[in-house]
């Protein structure tokens, strides 16, 4: 493998957090394929390792998929190693490429493709795609924006997300609630007063994610990044008004806002513990809160993150890519790994498991998942929601920028003295000086 001489800092990774569920332990795969033969000779089947991230659920998929694919064919075997968060799986990464043993196959979660490509890390894929006519039209297009670096292939889309609202219908129909859920903001605060009883439950309860920032900054119009990628695009309306409605619901006690380095896991535990009537969360999670619904005897439901001036999400989750340097015969390797994991039916197989997106238009259309969406409806959720996605910046600060801004509002959030318009105007502030350099 290539070693490279100058790496990224890990901090500059730590956002990279968005789009999962819970990062609980998980196994690891090694099946052995049968050896293959030519010409009656015996060949011995290349050797792969694939890094992935997140448990319960989303490690069974992996898992699962990696055993289909080991027995499927006899000429690759793919070992199946957990890595933890994203955040964890990139700091590995940059250390295994120091080290000179990096994986050939991993997850790179989607706004941090670009670190990784311009980086050298991490190969180009166009060629494999030409030689084997891959159609990259059957991809959703909406999730295809943090695949290109520099107009040049470098990822695939695998695991895809975007946030939702989850609710508990129960707990709504009980208050006297629409069960479809708030349609826009002020809704969507009307719903949390209702829904909370003082000392007992909070409407909702969230972190402060950056994810789900920029889903609201998009749904009053905004960016995150100016077009010509050299200045923060937040500072004004459109960054500033998420960060006052949460800080008003946050004083009114109808939002917990959790300040802990465990606050996106809180926020998931208060919300199947019935502490909290509702919850933004990746629609990856929604397998394993279906499970939960049914443990805990609440009917669980699903919607769009409410609009204000519109909807809007980004999109989330991880692509597949492929280390740089390998020889050609471990590249051929990875690609017909990477091509088995992406094709149309791993894709219903995944999305069916677990709730990421299907990536694919052939999977959306199939029988499978049409059968799947009329008898399961939470699953169609983010399908639809996809019109109103789009993806995330991929500026190589980016990543510590949007740490900035989490920094900026968690001080708003524990310091009263501290309004939305200062918070977003410092991290405004911090994040034009990255850019400029």
């Amino acid at each position: 493998m290539k070693k490279f001489g100058s790496l990224l800092l890990a901090g500059t990774l730590a956002l990279a957090l968005a789009g999962c569920g819970d990062s609980n332990s998980a196994g690891s795969t090694d099946n052995a394929a049968a050896s293959g033969s030519s010409n009656g000779a015996a060949s011995k089947p290349v050797e792969i390792t694939y890094w992935y991230s997140w448990g319960d659920k989303i490690a069974e998929n992996n898992e699962n998929l990696v055993k289909m694919f080991n027995e499927s064919q006899d000429e690759v075997i793919v070992k199946a190693e957990y890595q933890g968060s994203y955040a964890d799986q990139h700091s590995k990464a940059q250390a295994a490429f120091a080290a000179g043993n990096a994986p050939e196959v991993w997850q790179n979660e989607i706004a941090s493709v670009g670190v990784f490509a311009e980086s050298g890390m991490t190969q180009e894929l166009s060629s494999f795609v030409e030689k084997d006519q891959l159609d990259m039209d059957d991809f959703i297009p909406g999730l295809m924006g943090n695949s290109y670096v520099n107009d040049k292939l470098y990822a695939l889309p695998y695991l895809r997300s975007t946030p939702i609202l989850y609710l508990n219908r129960t707990m709504l129909e009980e208050a006297g609630l629409d069960p479809a859920g708030p349609q826009n903001w002020a809704e969507f605060e009307d719903y949390a007063r209702k829904l909370t009883i003082k000392d007992q439950r909070y409407g909702i309860s969230m972190p402060v994610d950056i994810w789900f920032y920029e889903a609201f900054v998009r749904q009053s119009g905004g960016t995150m990044i100016s077009e010509d990628g050299k200045s923060a695009a937040f500072n004004n309306e459109t960054g500033i008004e998420p960060v006052k409605l949460w800080l008003k619901m946050k004083d009114e006690g109808i939002m917990s806002i959790g300040t802990t380095d465990d606050a996106g896991t809180q926020a998931k535990t208060d919300f199947h513990n019935q502490r909290s009537a509702m919850l933004f969360a990746s629609t990856a999670d929604l397998t394993n809160n279906m499970k939960v619904a049914e443990e805990q005897g609440f009917e669980l439901g699903t919607t769009f993150m409410p609009a204000n001036d519109t909807f809007g999400v980004p999109t989330g989750g991880a692509n597949l890519v492929m280390t740089s340097g390998l020889s050609p015969e471990k590249q051929e390797a990875a690609w017909k790994f990477i091509k088995w994991m992406t094709s149309k039916e791993q894709t219903i197989y995944a999305s069916s498991f677990t709730g990421y997106l299907p990536s694919r238009i052939s999977a959306v259309e199939s029988d499978e998942m049409k059968k799947l969406y009329e008898e399961k409806p939470l699953f169609k959720v983010a399908v639809d929601q996809l019109e109103y996605a789009g993806p995330r910046p991929m500026q190589k600060v980016y990543p510590e920028i949007g740490e900035m801004i989490k920094d900026e509002i968690l001080r708003a959030v524990v310091d009263s003295s501290v309004t939305a318009e200062a918070a977003i105007a410092e991290a405004a502030k911090k994040a034009d000086a990255l850019l400029s350099k």
